[in-house]
């Protein structure tokens, strides 16, 4: 870094940070701008877009409708690069301002729920799955959902944004982060070198959490760093990966609220299963 930075006694918000995302940074809370949020006809309402911590969302409501369960949701883009996660029927549900936001409306009173590691646990116990219900499986399960949640803030924020989004490269944080990020992917190549999942032998939300992040990170989906970070020397990161991205609810769940890529990977919003068949926008576009 050429520029040397002394910090002022108390830091003002003097001008945007720069960078991609920049537009929608902010240092205070709260709503913007009065905006309900829509209200679909099933029992779950989710508010997201198909970042990585959608994607885990999305995933896990696919695999629970595939697994037979009465799981059926609408859910509606949200898109924060216009900023709709101030609106201020989100910040009700959300006041962290964060995709995903979730309502449960199947109890007698509407219940939020947000942050995508409580909105995985909320739906596993409400239905009783991908989650053992006790024992060392369910405990190691939760060690790996958490680790997840502390380690993927220095991937995404740390890596991913000074590698790929930053408007500069800057050597120092480029390194710094690049560094944990490959030593999280050999913690993840170790823990996979003796079971076919991440917690043991069965799938779970644990799988569901790590791989929108690090299963696409290593099949080239995430900051086009599969390079860069010599992703193909973690042999047993790839091959679940790739296990998982297999699976049929998984892609289905990468597709939900998703704006960007091909467009028959694109399914704005989710209101019924033949949404796939009919509502991407490629099928969207040959209608008009």
């Amino acid at each position: 870094m050429s520029d040397t930075y002394t910090p002022p006694e108390v830091w003002t918000w003097e001008t945007e940070s720069g960078g991609k995302f920049a537009s929608i940074n902010r240092p205070v809370a709260g709503a913007t701008h009065n905006k309900e949020m829509p209200v679909g006809k099933h029992p779950f309402q989710l508010y997201s877009l198909a970042t990585p911590n959608g994607v885990k969302v999305t995933i896990m409501f696919e695999e629970l409708l595939a697994a037979g369960h009465d799981a059926e949701y609408d859910a509606w883009r949200i898109d924060i690069g216009k900023g709709d996660q101030f609106a201020s029927g989100f910040v009700e549900i959300n006041p962290n301002s964060k995709i995903p936001a979730l309502m449960d409306r199947t109890g007698d009173a509407p219940l939020r729920v947000f942050e995508s590691g409580s909105i995985l646990m909320h739906l596993a116990e409400k239905f009783g799955a991908f989650l053992p219900a006790s024992g060392p499986e369910r405990t190691e399960t939760l060690n790996w959902l958490f680790w997840q949640m502390g380690s993927a803030p220095y991937l995404g924020g740390g890596f991913g944004h000074f590698y790929a989004y930053a408007p500069e490269k800057w050597q120092y944080p480029i390194n710094r982060f690049a560094m944990e990020a490959k030593r999280q992917l050999d913690v993840l190549d170790r823990q996979l070198a003796s079971r076919p999942y991440i917690a043991g032998d069965s799938y779970s939300i644990a799988d569901m959490a790590i791989w929108p992040w690090y299963g696409q990170l290593v099949l080239g989906r995430l900051y086009s760093a599969a390079t860069f970070l010599d992703v193909k020397t973690y042999k047993h990161v790839m091959a679940w990966a790739e296990k998982i991205d297999a699976r049929p609810a998984v892609q289905r769940g990468r597709m939900v609220n998703r704006s960007f890529g091909e467009p028959h990977m694109q399914l704005h919003e989710r209101h019924d299963a033949s949404d796939f068949d009919t509502r991407t926008q490629d099928k969207l576009a040959l209608a008009t």
